[in-house]
């Protein structure tokens, strides 16, 4: 069966540039990945390649055996499928918390005012900012926010969600909040691939981690294998930094 994404020698170039190259994985349904490595390996231009935002120089993505950049695909019936959430929480600032969940559902899934009403009551009653459902973003803090942001990817009802970073715009006593929010996810058995540099969090809620270093996949395996005995030097000397 296809992998629920999957990977082929994916290279891309900005100009002179080379982002990624010659990276290839999969991620099964069901399972956890997280990426991991230095800033400026790559990690976030893989994730954005798999929903379609970058266009692979060369190799390929496919999302449960649809091929992303083919002309023919429709990347927008594959994005349906795919939640992505980011670094910054892209919430619509003039909308309510509720509306910014209502909006997509209603004009891509064509769901009645009370359905996507009760979708995004119950999606934030998840996140636990239900009682915020009638506020503005500017009116909540970083987390919730971000808790927000996750709810609205989730009202789409994705078979799998991207986090690029997702707690690293965040004081620090809020990205509990959101890594709680993510673990729930994946003890309910979301497909998640997810770039941090919370390797704590890789650690307990991953089933696997890919470390990237210079656009290059160097290493990948179960987190008590990575983190404790990796093979390779370059993925030693970047866990002596930040563990």
């Amino acid at each position: 069966m296809d992998a629920a994404i999957r990977v082929e020698a994916l290279s891309k170039r900005f100009g002179r540039l080379e982002v990624l190259r010659d990276v290839s994985c999969a991620v099964a349904d069901g399972e956890v990945v997280c990426v991991i490595g230095p800033s400026g390996s790559g990690k976030s231009t893989l994730l954005r390649c798999m929903n379609g935002l970058e266009e692979a120089t060369s190799g390929r993505v496919l999302v449960h055996g649809v091929a992303v950049s083919d002309h023919g695909t429709n990347l927008d019936t594959v994005r349906r499928e795919v939640g992505m959430v980011f670094q910054r929480f892209n919430l619509f600032p003039h909308k309510t918390v509720l509306q910014n969940l209502a909006l997509a559902p209603r004009l891509l899934r064509g769901l009645t005012a009370a359905e996507t009403r009760d979708r995004a009551d119950a999606l934030l009653d998840k996140v636990g900012v239900l009682d915020k459902r009638d506020a503005y973003p500017n009116q909540l803090s970083g987390g919730q926010q971000q808790r927000v942001a996750i709810a609205r990817a989730l009202a789409m009802q994705p078979k799998l969600m991207l986090f690029d970073e997702p707690t690293s715009s965040l004081d620090p006593e809020m990205v509990g909040e959101v890594l709680a929010v993510m673990q729930r996810l994946a003890e309910e058995g979301m497909t998640m691939v997810i770039v941090t540099h919370e390797m704590g969090f890789a650690r307990r809620v991953a089933h696997r981690v890919l470390f990237l270093d210079e656009g290059r996949l160097v290493e990948e395996g179960p987190p008590a294998a990575l983190f404790e005995s990796p093979r390779e030097e370059r993925t030693r000397r970047f866990l002596g930094k930040v563990l």
